[in-house]
This record gives C-alpha cells, sequence and structure tokens, in this order.
C-alpha cells in the first residue's frame, strides 16, 4: 500500500514537472487543464512519506524478548511448573506461574483481618512505647541478644542444608559474641567481617526440595506457608527460650522478643496503610522474600548489588527481620 501512494506520488509529480516545462497556456484554453494542473500541484505539496527504519521491524521481537526475560526472573522466584489444571496449554510455562500459591485467599483474609485487630490494638501500642521509653542503643543490645540466641538454629540448619562453610562461621559468630559480645548484648563479629545469617527449618526443607507450598497465614503467627508451619515444629526443640524453666522469665523473654521484633516493623507500617489491598501486599512481599532467602544460595554468584533493596542479606538491610509481615515469629515456649 505504501508503495502504491510512493508511485502515485512520484507520477504525479513528474506530470507537474512537465506541465511547467511546458509553454504557457493561452487565455482560450480548456478549463480542464486548469483543473489537471491544480490537482496535481496540491498532489506535489504533500509531504514525501519518511523512509522506513529497519530498526522499527525488530522493535516488536525485542518488546517480546523483554518480556520474557521478565517472566523468566519471575519464574525463578517463584519457581517452575504451573499446579492449574484449567491454565491455557497453549501458554508459555512462565505465563501459566499464578503471583502465588493462596488456594485458600478466602480464609487467610479473615485471620489476616483478625491478625490486624490484634496488632493494632496490642502489638502496635506496644511497640511504640517500646520506642518513646527505651533508648536506641538499649534497644540495639536486645535485638542483638535475641539474634545471637538464634544463632545454634541457624548452625544447625546450615549443615542440613549441606553448608559446612557457612555454619563454622556461625559457630565462630556465636562463640565471639556470646563471650566478647558479653551474651549476645554487643556485636563484635561484625565489626570483624563475619556475616550475619539467619536460617530456619522452613528454609531446610525448601533447600531438599519443596521449592512451592500453599500460604496460610496464622492466627497471631502471621504469614506462613504450610512447608513454613512444618518449620516451625523443626524450630522449637531449638529455642533457647523453651528450655528456660521459671515460667515468668520465660514469658518475659518471649514477650520482650515479640515486642522488639514489632519495633523492627514500625518504619513498614505508612507502606501498609497506603496499599490499596493490605492482605495482597503482605503476601506478596513475605512470599517473595521468603522465596529469595531459599533461593539466594543456589545463585551465590549473583551479586546483591543487582537485587532490590528490600530482598538484600538481612545484613544489609538489618530492620526487616526473618518474618518481614506483619507478625513476628514467637520462638519457643512451653
Amino acid at each position: 500500500m505504501t508503495l502504491f501512494r510512493l508511485s502515485t506520488v512520484v507520477l504525479l509529480a513528474a506530470l507537474t514537472t512537465a506541465c511547467a516545462s511546458a509553454p504557457s497556456p493561452s487565455a482560450n484554453a480548456p478549463a480542464e487543464a486548469v483543473v489537471v494542473d491544480s490537482t496535481a500541484t496540491a498532489a506535489a505539496s504533500l509531504p514525501p512519506e519518511p523512509p522506513i527504519d529497519p530498526a522499527t521491524i525488530d522493535a516488536a521481537p525485542a518488546i517480546d524478548a523483554t518480556a520474557a526475560g521478565a517472566e523468566d526472573d519471575f519464574a525463578a522466584i517463584y519457581g517452575q511448573g504451573a499446579y492449574d489444571p484449567v491454565a491455557d496449554p497453549t501458554l508459555p510455562a512462565p505465563a501459566q506461574l499464578p503471583t502465588s500459591y493462596d488456594p485458600w485467599e478466602k480464609f487467610n483474609r479473615k485471620v489476616h483481618a483478625f491478625n490486624n485487630v490484634v496488632d493494632r490494638a496490642v502489638a502496635r501500642p506496644l511497640a511504640r512505647a517500646y520506642v518513646a521509653a527505651v533508648p536506641r542503643p538499649v534497644r540495639l543490645g536486645v535485638g542483638n541478644f535475641f539474634d545471637n540466641l538464634r544463632q545454634p538454629l541457624t548452625m544447625v540448619n546450615q549443615l542440613l542444608q549441606g553448608r559446612p562453610r557457612d555454619a563454622t562461621q556461625t559457630f565462630g559468630r556465636f562463640l565471639l559474641n556470646s563471650t566478647i559480645g558479653i551474651g549476645g548484648i554487643f556485636d563484635p563479629a561484625s565489626d570483624l567481617k563475619m556475616k550475619r545469617r539467619s536460617e530456619d527449618f522452613g528454609q531446610t526443607l525448601g533447600t531438599w526440595g519443596w521449592k512451592r507450598s500453599r500460604y496460610v497465614e496464622l492466627p497471631f503467627f502471621g504469614p506462613r506457608t504450610v512447608r513454613d508451619v512444618l518449620g516451625l515444629a523443626g524450630d522449637m526443640p531449638l529455642s533457647p527460650t523453651r528450655y528456660v524453666e521459671e515460667d515468668k522469665t520465660r514469658i518475659f523473654l518471649q514477650g520482650l522478643n515479640l515486642v522488639d521484633t514489632r519495633a523492627q516493623l514500625l518504619s513498614l507500617d505508612s507502606l501498609r496503610e497506603g496499599a490499596v489491598d493490605d492482605y495482597a501486599l503482605v503476601r506478596d512481599s513475605w512470599l517473595q522474600r521468603r522465596n529469595y532467602q531459599i533461593e539466594s544460595h543456589r545463585t551465590q554468584q549473583q551479586p546483591d548489588e543487582e537485587l532490590p533493596e528490600y530482598l538484600r542479606d538481612d545484613e544489609i538491610n538489618p530492620t526487616v527481620p526473618v518474618d518481614a509481615m506483619p507478625m513476628p515469629e514467637i520462638s519457643g515456649g512451653g
């Protein structure tokens, strides 16, 4: 079609040129000659068609390649394979992947609403009072103390995941902070560039092959998957607070751990309050970070700088604990 238009313009331009080189018509020339001449002149005044840029021909494949790359990134985080039997079989595998495996969403939303009520009525006011009353250096020491208590759990799970080098470093970190750091209140290990890591049995199950699991939100515990619920059962025996015999001391330590963890999440409240769908934000953020924690050991060659900040290692972004949102983990107790 474009070639036909170009040919028409060229032909009319040639006719115009021929008319311009011909002798001027006499006064009694036929009217038709004037009409033809004006039509040709109008056609000749049209702007020429822009040339076809070969780069535009490859634009569509480039867009397709970019989209395919984004789908591959999504698949790397959420896992391969579709679980929906009614998905279009003609679609490529990454396109069939859901944003989250949440078949119990109706139930989960009710639990999420309950957790929000408890959080706003109890946990958040306590966390704000804790931040207002306790100086930041003291709060930092409390956070270091509970982080140090979790190091034996991390070390055992690193061994179960086949990472003896990381387990050795974690043991050294625990030993150094427990002695020179006065029970973990101070963190000299970080000053010596000993990396802080956090592992649990849910991550170990994911490393063993349980890659995709149903999302479930538990009362008080918050976001989990079925895999992580079973992981809690494996973590309980390794919780140091579980072996504190005096009930008052054990309950105090657990309560302080909860309040301190919730205080670390106060900076995320404004993000949640501005969300159109708070449930979807909490679910997707938690699942994305959780899956990154599992998959990061398989792709250690990828530098942290290429990842979003909220997915980076805990030491780089220490304000986000392992259980990102919205409720902190209860680390044991009878």
